[in-house]
């Protein structure tokens, strides 16, 4: 592990403010990204209230809408804190982009108007993609050799274990004080964080600052020689991936409820989702460092179908449901996690942020439109149409992941893009 850095960089004052370790780095990355997570997937937890509140008057398919708004800000907000991050620094950009993120959920909490809530979560949106790239680059910059697969996975189990916290807290607190109450939760939570954050400094190690290459060239180097195909397949991955797995997220509860469980019990399922999530990650990421984050890619995308084939074709019960659900939080959330790595381990150092900035970026267009696209399929379709929707998108997954597995090994030959200085793809 690299050592930790004692001194300022030539020309900066001296601060009184300690610089981080890299086990400290990755730490404030994954608690940025477990609030990243609770602002996401709050939304999922609070629909069956949403739907029912009489002073909101808000239907499936404009739910769906602001469901997946979201996504549209966090398009935005990836775009620009990529750019802003070689400028200003990362975790800067990702103290900012947190703050932005706490705003939008205060202001959701005070949503009058459908309109308004859709705003507040387009605004969460910016403030969680600016975060997200920032701090999955900065925690891999600062991974052990050989554990960039589990450091990514470290740093994004925060999303689904702050999903987890959404459903666990809403099975308390919002039979007692509405759905509101979560979103005023999630602000002050992150405002804690935002505090630890700013009382600290974090500096990137010299083989990522020391380049002379701008973001355009950075940029333009990915797609040089056979780059572009390796390219190619991260994207569409990642966009069929997250079409299924965010919009699981947001119509998931609704859906259970809708086939004759409870609140609670539909609760329990969307606890089920981002817990099995975050426990099953540990073990795909221990398995993708050992051989290969391409190839267990592969097998997570296989899991996501089988959940969802399992609640198509077999028994409505507690039992089995949980079993599936269970299957595709694994298939989900991991295979973004093991597209990632494919991806940073494929490049040099210097230019991880703008690879991974480029898959975020595909997987916020995702993520979009899989809560909107499941809304339609749910006013027409109920909970069938649902769960036939994203098995279609988690049949193309796989034969994308199959394709980004095949074509890594094509290039497994040369030699490992961490360990020369170019920037392009290999």
């Amino acid at each position: 592990m690299k050592q930790e850095v004692q001194t300022t960089q030539a020309g900066q004052p001296r601060s009184a403010r300690p610089f981080l370790s890299d086990k400290a780095v990755i730490a404030i990355c994954m608690l940025v990204t477990v609030m990243e997570g609770y602002n996401l997937i709050v939304f999922g937890s609070v629909v069956p209230l949403l739907l029912t509140d009489p002073s909101l008057h808000i239907d499936e398919q404009a739910t769906g809408l602001v469901g997946g708004i979201v996504y549209a800000g966090a398009l935005i907000g990836v775009l620009s804190g990529t750019a802003l991050a070689d400028r200003y620094g990362r975790h800067r950009i990702m103290a900012l982009a947190a703050a932005v993120f706490a705003l939008g959920s205060a202001l959701a909490a005070l949503a009058p108007t459908p309109e308004f809530l859709g705003v507040a979560r387009l605004i969460t949106g910016i403030g969680v993609g600016g975060a997200v790239t920032t701090a999955m680059t900065l925690a891999r910059n600062h991974a052990p050799k050989q554990r960039g697969s589990l450091v990514i996975t470290i740093t994004m189990a925060g999303v689904p274990l702050g999903g987890t916290l959404a459903a666990l807290f809403g099975i308390f607190l919002m039979p007692l004080l509405g759905w509101r109450s979560m979103f005023w939760l999630g602000a002050g939570l992150t405002l804690i964080i935002l505090a630890v954050l700013m009382s600290c400094r974090i500096s990137e190690p010299a083989e990522v600052r020391d380049t002379v290459l701008s973001p355009g060239q950075k940029f333009a180097a990915l797609f040089r020689g056979r780059g572009w195909v390796l390219v190619l397949f991260v994207a569409l991955a990642a966009v069929t991936n997250m079409v299924t797995w965010l919009g699981l997220n947001v119509w998931l509860a609704e859906s259970m409820k809708t086939l004759g469980f409870s609140l609670t019990e539909a609760l329990i399922f969307a606890f089920t989702l981002t817990g099995a999530a975050v426990i099953g990650s540990w073990f795909t990421a221990t398995a993708a460092d050992k051989v290969g984050p391409a190839i267990i890619g592969v097998i997570c995308a296989v899991l996501t179908l089988a959940g969802l084939l399992g609640i198509l074709l077999g028994p409505v019960s507690m039992g089995f449901a949980l079993v599936c659900v269970a299957l595709m939080g694994i298939g989900g959330h991991s295979t973004q996690n093991l597209i990632n790595a494919t991806a940073s381990s494929a490049v040099a150092p210097h230019s991880r942020g703008t690879i991974l900035g480029l898959t975020n970026s595909m997987a916020f267009i995702g993520s979009f439109l899989g809560p909107v696209l499941g809304g339609t399929a749910f006013a027409s379709g109920g909970p069938a149409g649902i769960f036939t929707l994203y098995a279609a998108t988690a049949v193309l997954c796989l034969l994308l992941c199959a394709g980004l597995y095949a074509s890594r090994r094509s290039a497994h030959r040369a030699p490992e893009a961490e360990t020369t200085p170019a920037p392009a793809l290999q």
